[in-house]
This record gives C-alpha cells, structure tokens and sequence, in this order.
C-alpha cells in the first residue's frame, strides 16, 4: 500500500471517529480529568490569573497559524453575534477557568469533582429556560445515575461523607465557575456554522484578550508569581489536553447530540481523574 493511501486511510479513520460522539465526550472527560489536579499542581508554581492567560496565549500561538484564515473568512457569520460569542468567551472559558484555579488555592479535587457534577443539571434547567427543551425521563435518570457515580468515586466508596461536607469559599467559587460553564455550554447550540476546531480559536482569541485585566488585577492586588519549571509543565498539560483538544471534542460532540446530553458526558471527569492523593500536593482522601 503506497504511503498516501495509507495517509488517505488514516483520515478517513479519524473523520469517522469524529462521527461517534460517546467517544469524543468520553475523550473529553478525560482530557478534562486531570485539570483539577493540575489546578492543585499549580499551587506556589504560577499565579491562577497568569496561568489561565498562558494558557490561551499558547493555544492561540498554535491554533491561529492553523485556523486564523479561516475565522476571518466566516467574519461576516460572526459579526452579527460578535457580542454574544465574546459573553460566551469570557464566561465559560476565561471565567470558568479563573474561578476554577482560584478556587483550586481552598478547596479539594474531591469537592471538585462532587460540585462538577452540577454541571449537567445546570444545563438541562438552562435548556429548558432558553430554548423550551424538555429534559427526557431517560435524561433526568441519567444525570441521577451519573451523578450517584460521581459522589461515589469522589467519596471513595463513601458516599455518605457527603452528609459532612463543610463547603468553604473555594467551593462556592466552583460551584458559580459551573454555572458559568453550564450557560456556555447551552449557548453552544446557535453559534455560526463555522468548523469546530475554527470556532474555538475564536473563543481562545477572546479568551487571551479578556484574561489580560484579571492578570493586571492580580499583579496590582496580589503580586504575580511567575512560572517555574513545574509551573511552566501545568500551563503546558492545560493548554493542550483541557484547553485545546478537549474544547474541539466538546464542541463537536454538542453538534451531534446537543447540549442537554452532551453536559451528562462531564460527570465522567471525577471517574477518568487521576487518584488526586498520588498527584496532589494537598491531602483530599477526605470532603472537607
């Protein structure tokens, strides 16, 4: 077989896997599993601020090359909805993300993991508020079942620990950087029609341009703490797996099965997630 059939073969393999949204969901979870670690990781390595700007700095340095000509071609689809893309942009990707590393500094990867599982219900109400969709008995089963899952493998096989919960303010951050991800997520359905992958590096564009007044604010208030090495491997994990590939697989996933089944997908996230005693800094056997 000559090399550009194989090649040909190769693309044909990926594009038909870009038609299974189980699988890209499933993907995404995992790509988004070790960002609560990673949020704790970063702890006294990087300021959260200048960690989620470096972030979209980098995905943008990789992403524009690629699909820049391509965002400026659709220009004319995505100038009547400049404002409503830039309010999707800066909550659900520059919010979430700010709220989720600040709030990586007082909580743990258990009670995050627990309160991502409101995700999925946020979506369903807001679907139902936005666009009338009615959330199907097999749905609402799903999001219990699922979100049973979580509280169990977040708990450890305890689920009774969640009756000694003591939220803090780290997770009352988490639970508003949900909803904020929740309302990106249902807004999803009427962006342009434009690629995945071509959309997304619109929102990262954004995302960049929005993160500089939070790291402005953190510098004035706080003082940044520059990257180390360590600090420079998390900005570099998030940026390819929970940033990059994960947004693209989520977005896609969205266009196939629509918002209300697509949030179930995020209460797999606690499942796929590294055993966070091994690989957090803090202790999290234990809710607390």
């Amino acid at each position: 077989m000559s090399r550009s059939a194989q090649m040909a073969g190769a693309v044909h393999a990926v594009a038909r896997l870009y038609q299974w949204p189980g699988l890209l969901l499933a993907l995404t979870a995992i790509f988004w599993s070790g960002n609560s670690v990673a949020g704790r990781l970063a702890v006294g390595q990087v300021s959260p601020l200048l960690l989620v700007f470096l972030r979209w700095v980098l995905v943008l340095a990789v992403m524009w090359p690629l699909y820049g000509r391509q965002v400026r071609e659709h220009w004319p689809q995505i100038r009547p909805q400049l404002l409503r893309i830039v309010l999707m942009a800066m909550l659900g990707l520059t919010g979430f993300n700010a709220l989720y590393y600040v709030a990586a500094h007082t909580t743990t990867a258990v009670n995050i993991g627990i309160l991502q599982g409101s995700v999925p219900v946020i979506v369903l109400v807001a679907a139902f508020l936005t666009h009338g969709t009615r959330a199907t008995l097999v749905q609402i089963a799903g999001v219990l079942v699922t979100a049973l899952g979580v509280i169990v493998v977040a708990t450890q096989g305890m689920p009774l620990e969640i009756l000694h919960i003591d939220l803090n303010r780290g997770d009352l951050i988490i639970l508003i950087a949900c909803v904020l991800y929740a309302l990106y997520t249902v807004a999803l359905r009427d962006r342009p029609r434009m690629s995945g992958a071509a959309f997304f590096t619109l929102l990262a564009l954004i995302s960049a341009i929005t993160s500089v007044p939070l790291v402005l604010a953190e510098a004035y208030v706080s003082g940044l703490s520059l990257p180390t090495w360590q600090g420079w491997l998390v900005i570099l994990y998030v940026a390819i797996f929970p940033s990059c590939l994960a947004q693209i697989l989520f977005l896609r996933g969205v266009d196939l099965i629509g918002p209300g089944r697509a949030g179930v997908f995020v209460n797999l996230v606690p499942v796929f997630r590294t055993d966070a005693n091994l690989a957090s800094p803090a202790p999290v056997t234990r809710a607390r």
